[in-house]
């Protein structure tokens, strides 16, 4: 005998995000064409950026979540859903939209993204977790579905200014990035990458990527996969001037432009590491620092880390994507 309860969705919604009379209008018509029961909406605040009212939803046993904000919501709605076996489905809005760029999701399709949501098919994609060790002693775990990172980096977001952010869009990073690259300090750390030996580096920016993708065309780590199992690891230690240049033409140019098209990867050949970009891959990290440092996860500044662990968990995360007839 087949269930015949009506499947019911929630929203999890930042009121600065969206459009809401029209979100509720495009969600109601498309949850009741699909012949799914009402839709449940929550709220986001600056206390709750996701996580309570996304546990609140899956309390009540909901089939889909679908989170209607930018890259802070959807990573707080995923760090919910994680050990779930409930799907989730993006409707991208903001500057960044980083997962929605690297399921090569339509970004200004409001109306698709949610027939998607209700008619799309699910993709299984990798989780990023992390364990951040404080200067207290006091740790707190979080998700991360795109990338964390430390030094430039997590630096550069430490000082975007969130007006300018809201008026320019990526626009702000570029005052951010002038302020980051004044900073001399490098990062001193101990690390161990899966079950290699402890090593030591010094370095300016690191970042565990499980997709590469950014707006602007860059692409950070090219051969990151959203459903390999492992992360990518890069590291830079630019020597100079001339060195930025080198880094910035691989992720630029090489990365950005040539490696995206097959006979492009065929021309630029394997990659190189050298002492300015260095890549690895793998599927646990942890590392200790010299100092507290910046910590960022999926764009969103996350205070200062002394120590950090990070792992992925293999498609243990479920994305609506449009189907074939979607």
């Amino acid at each position: 005998m087949t269930n015949s309860t009506p499947q019911t969705a929630a929203v999890i919604y930042n009121p600065t995000k969206v459009d809401l009379p029209a979100l509720r209008e495009a969600i109601t018509s498309e949850a009741a064409a699909a012949g799914w029961a009402q839709t449940l909406w929550f709220e986001t605040s600056v206390d709750d950026v996701g996580q309570g009212v996304t546990t609140q939803a899956l309390e009540q046993g909901v089939d889909l979540v679908i989170a209607a904000g930018g890259d802070g919501t959807v990573r707080a709605v995923v760090e919910a859903v994680r050990g779930h076996d409930v799907p989730i489905a993006l409707l991208p809005s903001g500057t960044g939209n980083l997962l929605a760029r690297n399921l090569k999701l339509t970004l200004d399709d409001m109306p698709g993204s949610v027939r998607a949501a209700f008619a799309g098919v699910d993709r299984k994609i990798d989780l990023g977790m992390i364990q951040i060790e404080r200067g207290d002693k006091t740790r707190d775990q979080h998700a991360f579905v795109v990338m964390a990172g430390l030094g430039l980096d997590a630096k550069m977001i430490a000082n975007t200014d969130e007006d300018l952010k809201a008026k320019a869009g990526w626009a702000a990073y570029v005052k951010a990035i002038t302020a980051s690259l004044r900073d001399p300090d490098e990062l001193h750390l101990r690390f161990r990458l899966d079950d290699g030996p402890p090593k030591r580096t010094t370095v300016h920016t690191l970042i565990l990527g499980n997709c590469g993708s950014l707006p602007a065309n860059i692409l950070l780590m090219p051969e990151a996969v959203l459903d390999d199992g492992l992360f990518d690891l890069m590291m830079t230690r630019p020597g100079g001037v001339l060195g930025w240049i080198r880094v910035w033409t691989k992720i630029a140019w090489t990365n950005g432009v040539v490696r995206r098209t097959k006979a492009g990867r065929a021309i630029a050949g394997e990659h190189k590491n050298d002492g300015d970009l260095h890549y690895e891959t793998g599927t646990t990290f942890t590392a200790r620092l010299s100092s507290p440092e910046e910590i960022e996860l999926d764009g969103d500044a996350f205070g200062k880390a002394t120590a950090f662990k990070a792992w992925i968990e293999p498609r243990a995360l479920r994305v609506r994507t449009p189907g074939p007839t979607t």
